[in-house]
């Protein structure tokens, strides 16, 4: 199966060092942020449909612009992007999510992907009224889910749920077509909501080995509700010409970061109820050494922000060398971000997508996939296989 490749879109502002924030600790960056005014996330959504990527993922919290109207103004500055907008279920009446979906498919043409964020954090879902426990959390969104189903299929729903009960329900004109739902969480509650509930399980940025195992528990879980699912993994990505200029960046990335700010980032983490969290934390233990946890991934991210901590670092080849190896283990969609949003898209976009295409696993969206190639062309700005001396090709842009 072609992959598929989104990127993000950054909503609670970009830097050219890693921007903080998330799972209990404040947003921060060393460098000057920009801000995610309309102006630079139009720059942002046209680079990432120009170069392939089939829709940008948008984070939802309150340390960022909510995700549904700030994609929502974009729609008219893109034509074939698709928005991945990560919600929270327990913020809105499930009824009123099926209706917003709806009406945001037949506005944007069906461009709607959506990212059903459950909440790991008990303190920041009390700042908005939320006092349920992380279990009864995924309980809820389990009724949430089952509700929205329904009134997504046109029936009208009767349900009476320990969290979640409705009378009546019912949509003046369901979706067309249905939104995938999007899902990450690696706590057993958080496991069984995916394999009854949503399209496409998503996992942060692990060793191989940890995602097969995450994988195959989803797959037997999701087996025995008679369902099959997609997989995706988040990551973020530094990828250049050669290694040597990627190591380079990523070191770069960690010189901004002092003792201090490592230190109070990694307290703060380690109060967090997300288990996919600690799982991060594991992977670094808050240590500035070894953090090549694994060929080309790099935990270096996880030392300033919460969330997906990992990075796929190395040459145009050494990140596709990667991507396949994933995507052995079953992943098909790959959700990535970078510092700066817009230039590493470039990157990416123009480095790596063009030899996964020449080795059959990648076209771009609505093109007819390309056969396998015995001997990949050169793609932009990739040069890591050519003899040195030869005439150097024009890099992403700088800002």
């Amino acid at each position: 199966m072609a992959l598929t490749f989104h990127w993000f879109l950054p909503t609670q502002g970009d830097s050219r060092g890693i921007v903080g924030g998330g799972h209990g600790v404040a947003v921060d960056s060393a460098w000057r942020t920009r801000d995610p005014e309309p102006r630079y996330l139009e720059q942002v959504a046209r680079a990432a449909e120009q170069l392939g990527f089939e829709g940008v993922l948008t984070p939802t919290g309150a340390w960022c612009e909510d995700a549904w109207l700030t994609t929502a103004s974009l729609l008219r500055a893109t034509e074939r992007l698709r928005f991945l907008v990560a919600f929270r279920p327990g913020l809105l009446s499930p009824t009123l999510a099926a209706q917003m979906a709806a009406t945001y498919q037949r506005l944007s043409g069906g461009r709607l992907l959506l990212n059903v964020v459950t909440g790991g954090e008990s303190a920041e879902q009390r700042t908005h009224g939320d006092f349920l426990d992380k279990e009864q959390r995924y309980a809820r969104t389990d009724e949430f889910l089952a509700i929205v189903d329904r009134l997504w299929r046109g029936e009208t729903v009767d349900f009476t749920g320990e969290h979640l009960s409705v009378q009546g329900a019912a949509l003046h004109r369901p979706p067309e077509p249905r939104p995938p739902l999007y899902f990450g969480g690696s706590s057993p509650a958080a496991l069984r909501v995916a394999a009854a509930r949503v399209d496409t399980y998503l996992t942060w940025g692990e060793p191989p080995g940890a995602v097969a195992d995450k994988i195959d528990r989803v797959s037997a879980l999701a087996a025995r509700n008679g369902r099959t699912l997609e997989y995706g993994i988040r990551l973020h990505v530094i990828s250049r010409d050669t290694a040597e200029e990627a190591w380079a960046e990523a070191d770069r990335l960690l010189a901004h970061l002092d003792d201090a700010t490592v230190a109070s980032v990694q307290a703060g983490l380690a109060r967090s109820e997300s288990e996919g969290q600690r799982r991060m934390l594991d992977l670094h233990g808050g240590r500035r050494e070894d953090l090549e946890i694994y060929p080309n991934l790099w935990a270096g991210v996880g030392l300033a922000r919460g969330g997906a901590g990992t990075a796929l670092v190395g040459s145009h080849r050494e990140v596709a060398d990667r991507i396949e190896e994933y995507h052995r283990l079953g992943l098909t969609e790959f959700i990535l971000s970078g510092y700066p949003h817009l230039e590493e898209a470039y990157w990416f976009g123009e480095g790596v997508l063009p030899i996964l295409r020449e080795r059959g696993l990648w076209n771009p969206p609505g093109q007819a996939a390309a056969a396998p190639s015995a001997a990949p062309a050169v793609p932009f700005a990739d040069r890591s296989a050519e003899p040195a001396g030869t005439d150097p090709v024009p890099a992403a842009p700088a800002s």
